[in-house]
């Protein structure tokens, strides 16, 4: 095996490959990068028998072949080369690596005991990688964080026909995109519960991808698909039953504020700083302002006022803080609507398009924090 690749081409594809192996592989060849070299290019794999990644990179091929070897000292190796071609070639049980007058020596790993990587699902769809990078990110913020409860560290991804929503809930915060697509089939009508840090990983590395094309297997399969310029991925979907998230939306509200975004933020940060770990922010909405104030009794205390605009009655309302900037970095808007029903129920932040008839596309529902007294 012998091939030739500028640096920068090598290096992004081996970090982009290298980014989904497992930290603590539970079998020493899990860790490896899988290299295969044909005639008209180079393709290189990763696989954790969860989550595949592949990319295909053309490159002056010398001699084909097939080798394994350690994907992170890989990646590391390559980013720190200089920025001249590389040259890579395969003797025995070792690979080398030479570029300029640098020249890293490589053990290789047995690639016959290599799992072979799952096929990628019949394309269902697409959608531009911009807009699909955005609406993962303004869900996956939600998405919890504890293995114990494995059904909520997922997005849930519903398609309907020419339509699709992103869902993903902690318990104490719920966000939900609704985004357009173009389904390869009309009528189609599915779901699927995917992986939250794997599908924020993947949408991020394909942002730049003029097409995403998005493949859902059959029922009973459990596997879904990215690929975008060359590269692709798979992962295992998650089983179990992700709450029913639409009854947690309020059909109506009380009291609507509409806020600058970054004013409201760098006020949030400011007050948050006497805050206490887990303790929450209070926001005071009334007339043409939010007062917002942290810390109580000796202890350090905070208080700053924002200019809003409110219609309905004055609310007073606790909210976690780093939840609370989530959000308002989420909604991608200058300005945002804060609806709530009660001091106790939920609030929905929106972006604010000054028409309040029309239907937000994305919704942060937030959890206050109960305030005692």
């Amino acid at each position: 095996m012998k091939f030739r690749l500028e640096r920068d081409v090598l290096a992004d594809a081996v970090a982009w490959t290298a980014r989904t192996l497992p930290s603590r592989p539970s079998m020493p060849m899990l860790a490896g990068l899988l290299v295969e070299v044909a005639d008209d290019g180079v393709t290189l794999s990763s696989f954790d028998y969860e989550v595949s990644g592949r990319v295909f990179v053309p490159a002056d091929v010398d001699e084909p072949g097939r080798v394994l070897v350690s994907g992170r000292l890989l990646a590391d190796i390559t980013r720190s080369l200089p920025a001249q071609s590389v040259l890579l070639s395969a003797d025995g049980s070792r690979v080398e690596v030479r570029c300029g007058r640098s020249t890293f020596t490589l053990p290789t790993l047995p690639v016959e005991d290599y799992p072979a990587l799952p096929e990628m699902p019949s394309s269902s769809g697409s959608a531009t990688g911009s807009s699909f990078a955005e609406a993962v990110a303004q869900v996956a913020i939600a998405a919890g964080r504890d293995d114990t409860l494995p059904t909520l560290t997922g997005i849930r991804l519903e398609i309907a026909g020419d339509e699709s929503t992103l869902a993903a809930t902690d318990r104490y915060r719920l966000a939900v995109r609704e985004m357009s697509w173009s389904p390869e089939h009309s009528g189609l009508d599915t779901a699927a519960l995917v992986p939250a840090r794997t599908l924020a990983e993947t949408a991020k590395s394909l942002a730049g991808c003029d097409k995403v094309l998005i493949s859902l297997a059959g029922p009973g399969e459990g596997l879904m698909g990215f690929e975008g310029d060359g590269r692709r991925t798979t992962t295992r979907l998650l089983d179990g039953e992700f709450p029913k998230y639409r009854a947690l939306l309020p059909s109506e509200s009380a009291t609507v504020a509409v806020v600058d975004t970054s004013a409201l933020s760098e006020a949030v940060k400011r007050v948050s700083l006497v805050a206490e770990r887990n303790t929450p922010v209070r926001l005071a909405f009334s007339g043409d302002e939010v007062l917002l104030r942290a810390g109580a009794g000796d202890e350090a205390q905070a208080t700053e006022a924002v200019e809003c605009a409110v219609d309905g009655e004055s609310v007073e309302i606790a909210f976690n803080p780093t939840y609370l900037l989530d959000g308002l970095g989420a909604v991608g808007a200058a300005s945002t609507r804060l609806s709530f029903t009660s001091a106790t129920r939920p609030a929905v932040l929106t972006a604010d398009a000054g028409d309040p008839a029309e239907a937000p596309s994305y919704r942060y529902l937030l959890m206050p924090v109960r305030l005692s007294g």
